[in-house]
């Protein structure tokens, strides 16, 4: 069998009403569809985490991989990806994130072939229903959806969550640049959640060491299960640890230095960010060893959601929920989707593969989206959409 092409669209799809980060109103997300086409007629499925590494695949990968055998991927890995040590020199992983997601195609691939669920080939499932976080956020008000931007109707949202979903799992952004506001806001969560709900916290680096120190101090008695990012560097994290208990996550895949610093606690992280499948489950087996957490990232669509499904059921080391997105998505490109969790899981997909399909009608509507209107930017300022925003760093 042998690579014949490969097919790249980009797609936008938003949320149903955009929230605040760090950097601005996040609006969506924009992607790169992959399919690798085989002269079997097997088809695999991939996608890119952000729209831009479809370019890389285009330009420099796509000529690379025509005519390999998409079963062997360390050969694929090899036309496409520079030895580490090159990629650790220059900065340069643009070429490792765009084959990462051309490997989720050439695993599709594989358990097509072999017509079984990609969780068989990794050595079966340790779990099947898989738990995810209800996301929360300050979302201003959008065609009936959000308005949550003040504390009370933060918890009213997660209230209504539980109620209509069963969720009791719970992750968000409280993300205004005012440490009060987050502070009273968790109390008011705890409060009304009760003590069986899970809360973790992601202020995607607002806070400055002094003002994080303060903020976790007034919010430790909450019962906090992790603080992503409450400060810009591993080195801060480690000085923050010596004032408090709660566990740190980030998005950083520096194994080495969270180890030598004793924080992060998890890594978060998207499958093609990390090289692909096969490079994750090398990592994950890494962290394992040395006792650092992982769970996997959020705001993807659900070709690399199922990736998440399948290798979180076939890893017994995964074993917090992952982040998700899921409820606000407006669309996908597979059929059924978004994924959207019931009493805090997703089930994995039984299919071949992935166990996902194409929906062309969605895909060829996003794709429009994206063509008319370009690719969402995540800093978007409300006041000046040509610039970054600025939150203070307290």
């Amino acid at each position: 069998m042998k690579i014949t092409d490969i097919k790249i669209t980009y797609v936008n799809v938003p949320f149903d009403a955009p929230f605040w980060w760090t950097a601005g109103l996040y609006p969506g997300g924009s992607k790169a569809i992959i399919e690798v086409e085989t002269d079997a007629g097997v088809v695999g499925l991939g996608e890119a985490p952000w729209w831009h590494f479809g370019e890389v695949i285009e330009h420099e990968l796509k000529p690379a991989l025509m005519g390999a055998d998409p079963l062997d991927i360390a050969d694929c890995e090899a036309r496409c990806v520079p030895a580490y040590q090159i990629t650790a020199n220059t900065g340069e992983n643009a070429s490792s994130v765009a084959f990462g997601a051309v490997e989720l195609a050439l695993w599709d691939i594989r358990g097509k072939v072999f017509e079984l669920p990609l969780y068989k080939l990794l050595g079966g499932a340790v779990r099947k229903d898989i738990p995810f976080t209800e996301y929360f956020s300050f979302r201003p008000g959008h065609g009936g959806a959000g308005g949550e931007m003040t504390p009370e109707a933060v918890v009213d949202y997660c209230l209504a969550m539980r109620a209509a979903h069963g969720s009791t799992l719970f992750e968000g952004k409280l993300i205004l640049g005012d440490p009060v506001l987050e502070i009273r806001t968790v109390q008011l969560l705890r409060d009304a959640l009760g003590p069986e709900a899970m809360i973790r916290l992601d202020s995607n680096m607002q806070w400055s060491l002094a003002t994080a120190r303060r903020v976790l101090r007034e919010i430790e008695p909450f019962d906090i299960r992790n603080y992503e990012d409450p400060v810009a560097t591993f080195e801060e994290m480690a000085a923050l640890r010596q004032h408090s208990t709660i566990p740190f996550s980030s998005h950083v895949p520096d194994l080495r230095r969270a180890v030598a610093l004793g924080a992060p606690d998890t890594f978060v992280c998207n499958f093609a960010a990390l090289g692909g499948i096969s490079r994750s489950l090398k990592f994950i087996a890494a962290c394992e060893a040395m006792g650092v957490g992982f769970w996997c990232y959020s705001n993807d669509l659900g070709i690399m959601t199922a990736a998440y499904l399948h290798v979180v059921a076939a890893t017994q080391w995964i074993h917090e929920p992952s982040q998700s997105l899921f409820r606000w998505q407006v669309g996908d490109v597979i059929e059924g989707g978004p994924f959207r969790q019931s009493n805090n899981v997703v089930r994995v997909p039984e299919g071949h593969g992935l166990g996902v399909t194409l929906d062309r009608d969605a895909m060829a509507h996003w794709h429009r989206h994206f063509v008319d209107h370009g690719p969402m930017s995540h800093f978007h300022h409300p006041e000046a959409p040509g610039r970054y925003q600025r939150l203070p760093l307290n």
